[in-house]
């Protein structure tokens, strides 16, 4: 058990650092685009960069860790991520910066599946769930820490940030070398040589006319909707409240600990309370009135008050979607949950890019198209997500 332990410690020590990086991005990148006389397209197009190679390559990365055990896929994905944060603080032009936003999509997108598949390895059926709890919650504080810490950090330069996430990792990946041991047994790797996985299009494609077709569109939505905010939030603080990285890594902290909040302390009760789909409608209408609501934000409080709204909104609809998928879902709960990942991806991928068009043509466009969608969105489900009674639909 100590052994056990021990291995899920540096896995989640591995997966912080991961969350940390890619916080740090968030509040940093808008001033980075800015210095180098780039536009709101060009920030769209680094951060739906990202998404689309973590897309296209988890799958990729899990089916290689089956074949050739966890530790060398861990090892490369660690490893790519700190040469990618290294890269990202020695930018000084746009390409360099797409290069190692890509690098670190193709390469960090090895390490979640990997440590998934790892604590899978390491744990019995009732060890498990507490096990991806445990990655799921250094994701969290991963994500949580790292705008707040790159707001700080780059009061002086925008490099810092990133130079201390690539020494971290380099940490994290001396410990995998030196400490962890392989989870996959060789003999179990040697059944592992069919097709690489790959992105499940025509999977994808089929599952949206299934019972569980409109909430894959809803979990589309939903991420389309977060990252149209995150992604030029930096970008409309500036140029609204000429705020800086601090202010913006602040703002992006208080954000992660709202959602993380609402997610574990009213999720629960307020579904058992109403259930899934009736927290499913008011979110989305909810999402859509704050989306212009926060354009009316003047000082401080009121943009604390009307991010804080759409956070509210925002974080009690993913995990009631999840949950409805689950319940409604005709296929295997793995295979569920990875379409579900699959459609939130390409939302993250789309949402910043369109949220950069819009904002080089007006910064108000993308608050308010984003009203607009979640308010299709809200349409859609009250006329045919169905109604649900509090219980019903158990798994």
């Amino acid at each position: 058990m100590k052994t056990l332990n021990k291995n899920i410690l540096i896995l989640f020590f591995t997966l912080v650092v991961v969350m940390l990086g890619f916080g740090m991005v968030i509040p940093i990148l808008p001033f980075y685009v800015k210095s180098l006389g780039a536009s709101g397209t060009a920030l769209g197009g680094l951060m739906a960069t990202y998404a689309v190679m973590q897309f296209i390559f988890a799958p990729v990365w899990g089916s290689l860790s089956d074949r050739y055990g966890r530790k060398p896929v861990l090892i490369l994905g660690v490893l790519g991520n700190a040469i990618a944060q290294l890269l990202f603080g020695l930018s000084t032009q746009l390409w360099m910066l797409f290069a190692s936003r890509i690098l670190a999509g193709i390469l960090s997108s090895a390490t979640l599946p990997t440590a998934m598949a790892y604590v899978s390895d390491s744990t019995t059926s009732r060890e498990r769930g507490g096990g991806m709890g445990i990655m799921g919650a250094a994701m969290g504080i991963g994500m949580v820490l790292g705008p707040g810490m790159a707001g700080m950090l780059a009061k002086n330069s925008l490099a810092t940030p990133f130079f201390l996430a690539s020494g971290l990792s380099m940490l994290a990946l001396l410990l995998i070398l030196v400490i962890l041991p392989e989870s996959l047994p060789s003999q179990a790797r040697e059944g592992a040589t069919g097709k690489l996985q790959g992105p499940q299009f025509q999977e994808m494609w089929q599952a949206l006319f299934s019972p569980i077709g409109l909430l894959l569109f809803i979990s589309f939505l939903l991420s389309f909707g977060l990252t149209n905010f995150e992604s030029v939030f930096g970008l409309f603080a500036l140029e609204r409240y000429n705020y800086g990285p601090e202010q913006v890594g602040g703002l992006l902290t208080y954000i992660g600990l709202l959602s993380a909040i609402i997610q574990g302390a009213f999720t629960g009760p307020l579904t058992r309370r109403w259930g899934e789909t009736a927290i499913i409608k008011a979110s989305l209408l909810a999402s859509a009135l704050a989306f212009p609501l926060m354009l009316l934000a003047k000082n401080l409080a009121g943009i604390l008050l009307t991010v804080g709204f759409f956070i509210l909104s925002n974080s009690l609809l993913r995990p009631a979607a999840s949950s409805l998928i689950s319940k409604r879902t005709t296929v295997g709960q793995g295979v569920a949950m990875g379409l579900n990942n699959s459609f939130m991806s390409v939302g993250r991928a789309f949402g910043p890019l369109t949220a950069g068009l819009l904002f080089d043509m007006n910064s108000n466009l993308p608050y308010l198209s984003g009203g607009i969608i979640m308010l299709v969105g809200y349409v859609i489900a009250l006329l045919w997500l169905g109604h649900q009674t509090p219980g019903q639909e158990q798994p």
